[in-house]
């Protein structure tokens, strides 16, 4: 039997098909610039840390977080710098840190916890960091912080 018609993109045809661009506005900037940015940023988040200011570092890593196609390093340098700020907060200070914060930061704080979750392998190095936070932000946010996360097309 053969199985061709299968690998047809039927999409392709149809005019009514909703593309990724359509579902939200793409990053303005250049991609070299979101990278840039970024290292920028993750260079002042190391210094704030060095002054145990958690929730300046939260706010300047989490504000403007890069989005969208072609800034993949971006992405990536922005939740290592992420992890090193959570891991290094204590359990004790989350939950202040976390009040701390706008509600839109909070929101962008758990598009990357789920990110930092669902990557291969970093769920072990630190899947019970990841799992404390979600906790706090989950009391102090409400569960509608899930829910914007979820239906938010913006991935980080």
């Amino acid at each position: 039997m053969d199985q061709a018609f299968r690998k047809i993109d039927i999409d392709q045809y149809d005019e009514d098909v909703l593309q990724e661009s359509e579902l939200y506005e793409a990053d303005p900037r250049d991609p070299a610039e979101v990278l840039e940015d970024a290292k920028q940023r993750q260079t002042a988040v190391r210094s704030m840390l060095a002054q145990n200011d958690i929730p300046g570092a939260l706010t300047v890593i989490l504000d403007n977080a890069p989005y969208g196609p072609n800034v993949d390093e971006a992405k990536f340098i922005t939740l290592q710098t992420l992890l090193t700020i959570l891991n290094t907060t204590k359990s004790t200070e989350i939950t202040g840190v976390i009040k701390s914060l706008s509600l839109d930061t909070q929101d962008t704080l758990m598009k990357y916890l789920y990110k930092g979750m669902a990557m291969p392998g970093w769920g072990d190095i630190s899947g019970s960091v990841l799992l404390g936070w979600h906790e706090k932000l989950t009391e102090v946010a409400g569960v509608g912080c899930i829910v914007r996360t979820m239906t938010d097309r913006r991935a980080v």
